[in-house]
């Protein structure tokens, strides 16, 4: 019995010390420890043309068509939608990796804006850093459906709700 507490109390003090590390390395634990994003806008138009306008973009980037001279706006399926809330997938074109996306969209009391919070989350139970890619899945869609462009367009998030937010290439992710 004196033997497997040692052996337990050794495995326990390799994982702490593992775990203290990591924290050392990465400078902080102020951000994600897992590969994921989460991003809040808000659009001077109607929840249902943003709805509108996130669907038609989804649907456009489905085929690996729009990836054949490099990045990554390709790939993405639409599982489920409906004007309050956005589900969808996106694959990486290299090497397949699937992220999990969501948006929830909620109105003004006039109806006449539209706040969302968009989510996005690797699948991969072990990956923790992204390059940003998580963060590139929700932006570029509301770029490429030109929703940046609208009145009363605003984006909040940072390091502490993005992994890697800071150093995101959408270019290339």
């Amino acid at each position: 019995v004196t033997w497997c507490s040692e052996i337990f109390a050794m495995a326990l003090r390799a994982c702490l010390v593992v775990l203290l590390v990591f924290v050392v390395l990465t400078g902080t634990t102020a951000r994600p420890l897992h590969a994921q994003c989460s991003v809040e806008w808000t659009f001077g138009i109607p929840c249902n043309s943003v709805y509108l306008e996130l669907v038609t973009q989804i649907k456009a980037w489905k085929t690996a068509d729009n990836c054949v001279n490099g990045g990554e706006k390709c790939l993405y399926t639409l599982k489920s939608a409906n004007e309050h809330y956005i589900v969808a997938e996106h694959t990486t074109p290299v090497h397949k990796y699937v992220d999990n996306l969501t948006f929830k969209l909620a109105s003004s009391f006039d109806k006449r804006s539209c706040s969302v919070f968009g989510f996005s989350v690797s699948e991969l139970w072990y990956a923790v850093f992204d390059f940003g890619t998580n963060y590139c899945n929700l932006h570029n869609l509301i770029e490429g459906s030109g929703l940046d462009k609208v009145s009363g367009y605003s984006e909040s998030t940072s390091d502490s709700k993005c992994s890697q937010y800071s150093s995101a290439n959408c270019t290339i992710y």
